[in-house]
C-alpha cells in the first residue's frame, strides 16, 4: 500500500478534494527528498562530510581561484551565515579549507580550498555520479520533466 495515495484518498474522503492533489504532491516531494538525500549522504558519510559541506567544497571547486568570501558562499547555497560558518568550521578542522583574510575588504573572510578539501570533492563527485545522479531512480525523459517541474516550483517560490 502506498501511504500517500491512502492519506490523499482519506483527504478526498473528509471534504478536502480540491487540496488532496495537492497535498499528495507536496507529500511525495518531501518523501522523495528523504530518499534522495539519505543516498546521497550514505555516499559523503564514506568521506566523512555531509551535503550541506560537500555544497561548500564544491562550490569553491568551481570558482576560479578556489577561494570565495563567506558571504558569498552563503548567498549563492542560499543559507543562513551562521550555517555556513559551522560548514567551514569543520571543513576547516579537517583540513579541507581555511580561512584567509580578503586582500581589499577588512570586514570580508576569505574560504580558500586545500589539496585536500580538493581531493574530496572529485573522489566524492565521482562517487555520487557513479551511484545516484547517473541513476536516480526515474528514466532518463522523466528526469528531465521533473526538473522542468521543479524549476516551475522553484521559479514561483521565487528561488531565483
Amino acid at each position: 500500500m502506498d501511504p500517500i495515495a491512502e492519506a490523499r484518498r482519506q483527504w478526498a474522503a473528509h471534504g478536502w478534494a480540491d487540496a488532496a492533489d495537492g497535498m499528495a504532491a507536496v507529500t511525495s516531494l518531501m518523501r522523495a527528498q528523504q530518499i534522495a538525500l539519505a543516498r546521497v549522504e550514505a555516499i559523503l558519510r564514506r568521506h566523512g562530510v555531509t551535503f550541506a559541506r560537500y555544497e561548500v567544497l564544491m562550490l569553491l571547486y568551481f570558482s576560479r581561484a578556489g577561494t570565495l568570501p563567506m558571504a558569498t558562499i552563503g548567498a549563492r547555497l542560499q543559507v543562513h551565515p551562521t550555517s555556513v560558518t559551522n560548514a567551514v568550521d569543520r571543513l576547516e578542522a579537517a583540513g579541507l579549507v581555511r580561512r584567509a583574510s580578503h586582500p581589499t575588504d577588512r570586514r570580508a573572510t576569505l574560504v580558500e580550498l586545500l589539496d585536500a578539501g580538493r581531493e574530496l570533492a572529485v573522489k566524492a563527485t565521482q562517487e555520487l555520479n557513479a551511484e545516484v545522479f547517473s541513476a536516480p531512480g526515474i528514466p532518463p525523459e522523466a528526469v528531465t520533466a521533473l526538473v522542468a517541474i521543479l524549476t516551475d516550483l522553484r521559479r514561483d517560490a521565487g528561488d531565483f
